[in-house]
């Protein structure tokens, strides 16, 4: 599985003009499932994020995690990510999952999230979305988790 996360001091998840996820202070999670993925790789990958310390202490210092501070997770489904630009300029994504196993791999990775974190907003799979975000920093973070 492949993420983004984005450290924001707000986020949101517009569809046809409604908000369908928000949250203040925490990680934009942007996530794309791989067809080699399965849930085991989803939760090492959940695992990485809630640990992950890219938030600041007191001396400034990235030293806590998105738990630690208790910031929200936004977690958006974007298959974009598998983007294959190695050759001509049209990007390919026969290295994203298929859409019935990436939706039901997403639906898994929030549904563990939201047994591990108290804060969980989503997108919706498949949906136009427009998201919004205040970047924080900006710290932009690339994971990739396989089996």
């Amino acid at each position: 599985m492949i993420a983004l996360l984005q450290r924001v001091s707000e986020a949101r998840v517009v569809i046809a003009g409604e908000t369908v996820g928000q949250i203040g202070a925490g990680l934009l999670v942007l996530v794309c499932a791989e067809p080699e993925d399965t849930e085991a790789v989803g939760q090492r990958l959940l695992t990485k994020i809630l640990k992950l310390r890219i938030f600041g202490d007191e001396q400034g210092k990235m030293n806590r995690s998105v738990q630690d501070v208790g910031g929200g997770l936004l977690i958006v489904s974007q298959f974009t990510l598998a983007a294959d630009t190695k050759s001509g300029n049209r990007p390919g994504f026969t290295g994203a999952a298929a859409p019935a196993l990436g939706e039901a791999l997403y639906n898994q990775f929030v549904a563990a999230a939201r047994a591990q974190h108290p804060l969980v907003q989503t997108g919706r799979f498949g949906a136009d979305m427009r998201v919004h975000l205040v970047n924080d920093g900006p710290v932009t973070i690339p994971l990739r988790i396989t089996a």
